[in-house]
């Protein structure tokens, strides 16, 4: 599919994404972490892509490695920024990430962020809090 198409269809998930959250209460004004999800087979691109996000001043965290249900390896990594939850941020977000995911020939799988109350508080899922001084497993609401 093209850049163009993949976009399109981008575009209209993170308005239905932003909306879902802001719908559920969380903070419309708040900062919040968004993590832009990149995988592929092949490591070396997907290394090459973690340079390219990270000059384009997205923080990168390590890649993992994950077995997939047919037993095939694929590396992935995440690409953060921290913003307001908003479409057009997104949007432009998605656009120049979808550009050097092809570039690279990876695939760029989508973003997730945490629900944050009224208070500022991140949450993992409906009862979970997100207690930046202690370890957890992250698990993004979308």
């Amino acid at each position: 599919m093209s850049v163009d198409r993949l976009l399109k269809a981008q575009k209209q998930e993170n308005l239905e994404i932003v909306t879902a959250i802001l719908d559920d209460g969380s903070k419309p004004d708040a900062e919040y972490t968004i993590e832009h999800h990149f995988s592929s087979s092949n490591f070396d691109r997907l290394e090459k892509a973690a340079v390219d996000a990270f000059k384009a001043g997205f923080e990168v965290n390590d890649a993992e490695e994950m077995e997939l249900e047919d037993g095939s390896v694929i590396f992935c990594f995440d690409a953060i920024a921290h913003h307001k939850l908003e479409v057009e941020m997104l949007d432009k977000a998605c656009e120049s990430l979808l550009v050097l995911a092809a570039k690279q020939k990876v695939d760029y799988d989508g973003w997730g962020t945490f629900f944050i109350d009224e208070d500022g508080n991140e949450y993992i899922d409906d009862d979970e809090y997100v207690d930046d001084d202690e370890e957890f497993e992250e698990k993004p609401l979308h």
